[in-house]
């Protein structure tokens, strides 16, 4: 490209691009920015060039955006590449990325404006996985694994990483190292556990109930290297029915382990599980990569018909199962892989299919198995726009349209964006 590392290079930042950075360009070649803001111009040095891409990172803002704001801490921690944006332009960055990719990878052209739904951008995460090193717990700056301070993020309460540190210190004061401590706690913080990773220990069982208790958690779950499992209390936390759909039903609670996969943002749950619930009209549903059971059992309680709900995940099938129990039988469960499921399955179309995969999106036959269904609609959930732009388009092909298109801001301060799609078989 003409650069090597170490360059310094005068660059007017363009627009965002998936994954955080900016793009910019230098001698008609693109430039992935670090630290830029939209209409800047800045000063910056190339960490990596490649023959026609070059990466850079800001050393110097030379014409700052009014939008540009001091980050709160590291910008490199984990979950804060957005973080020296102001928030109400990140919201305009973030539909800016979901349109530009179903535009330019889905080929999808978007006759509105993508409305993203946001909340608060401090204290709103429910769910963490924490690395430790020398009783220190951090999560890792970017691309890097020397820790960072969670606490300057914000994006945690600080009862939450004061549980987390009496854990570790409480397991370190019994010769207890720990390795990683995965964290979950429900919307109102009332409750939290951990799953805890640590060195092999004769007292792991004693030591893990002691820390539960001065950390004040509902329970905890203990793996050793040498493969001991140690669960102490009722290592779950739960959420009322009523709350996790924004009051579309009511009665029961959902429940979960701290290892299972639940969406982290406690401010815009409901709205997401909302959104879902509203788009699926009554009749058989399959939901795809199903988890715990988010909207299998948000769709039950609601009234919205049979529901079958579909998880690879041993631990997440077995916090579905608890919480699809007070249902019957319009909450079956189907446990393997959704590719395995869609190809074995023999009934007449469902209603409807949500999918909500993991970030590389729906596998080529997972998507051809969908279509074969005949599914009159497909509510698609993705927390990347590329993959779900390319899955769209897909899905386009043999027939159908989509009818809605929004985003929800799960993931303040970062460039990441869930969104939802509706598409109906025309």
């Amino acid at each position: 490209m003409g650069v090597s590392p170490g360059t310094e290079l005068e660059l007017l930042v363009d627009k965002p691009a998936s994954g955080g950075r900016m793009i910019a360009r230098h001698a008609g070649e693109v430039v992935l920015l670090a630290g830029g803001i939209p209409g800047e111009r800045v000063l910056a040095r190339v960490t990596r060039a490649e023959k026609r891409l070059a990466f850079a990172e800001t050393i110097a803002v030379l014409a700052p955006s009014d939008d540009r704001r001091e980050p709160t801490g590291d910008p490199a921690c984990g979950g804060c590449f957005y973080a020296h944006i102001a928030y109400t332009r990140q919201i305009q960055l973030k539909a800016q990325i979901i349109e530009d990719a179903f535009v330019r990878i889905g080929k999808i052209p978007l006759s509105d404006r993508v409305a993203v739904e946001c909340a608060s951008d401090r204290g709103y995460r429910m769910k963490a996985r924490f690395h430790v090193r020398g009783g220190r717990a951090g999560f890792y700056r970017e691309g890097t694994h020397e820790l960072c301070d969670p606490r300057s993020t914000a994006q945690l309460l600080v009862d939450s990483i004061d549980a987390v540190d009496l854990v570790i210190s409480t397991l370190a004061t019994r010769g207890i190292a720990v390795t990683s401590v995965e964290l979950t706690e429900n919307i109102a913080a009332d409750q939290r556990a951990v799953h805890v990773d640590t060195a092999p220990s004769d007292d792991l069982g004693v030591a893990l109930s002691g820390a539960v208790r001065a950390s004040g958690l509902t329970g905890a779950t203990a793996r050793a290297s040498d493969g001991a499992w140690v669960s102490v209390g009722d290592p779950v936390v739960s959420d009322p029915i009523e709350v996790l759909t924004g009051g579309r039903a009511a009665g029961g609670t959902l429940t979960r382990h701290p290892e299972s996969f639940f969406q982290g943002n406690r401010f815009l749950v409901s709205a997401l599980v909302g959104g879902v619930v509203d788009a699926v009209p009554p009749g058989r549903v399959i939901d795809l990569f199903a988890g715990v059971g988010l909207f299998a059992v948000a769709l039950a309680a609601s009234g919205r018909g049979e529901v079958t709900a579909v998880e690879g995940d041993p631990g997440s099938c077995r916090d579905l199962e608890r919480n699809a129990a007070p249902y019957g039988d319009r909450v079956r469960i189907g446990r393997g892989s959704v590719e395995a499921f869609l190809m074995r399955r023999r009934a007449g179309p469902p209603e409807t299919v949500i999918v909500d995969p993991p970030r590389t999106g729906l596998s080529k036959e997972a998507s051809e198995a969908i279509a074969r269904s005949l599914a009159r609609r497909i509510v698609y959930v993705s927390c990347d726009a590329p993959t779900m732009a390319r899955d769209a388009r897909r899905l386009l092909d043999v027939g159908y349209l989509m009818v809605s298109l929004r985003g929800f801001d799960l993931f303040p301060n970062t460039p990441h964006v869930e969104a939802l799609g509706v598409f109906e078989l025309t």
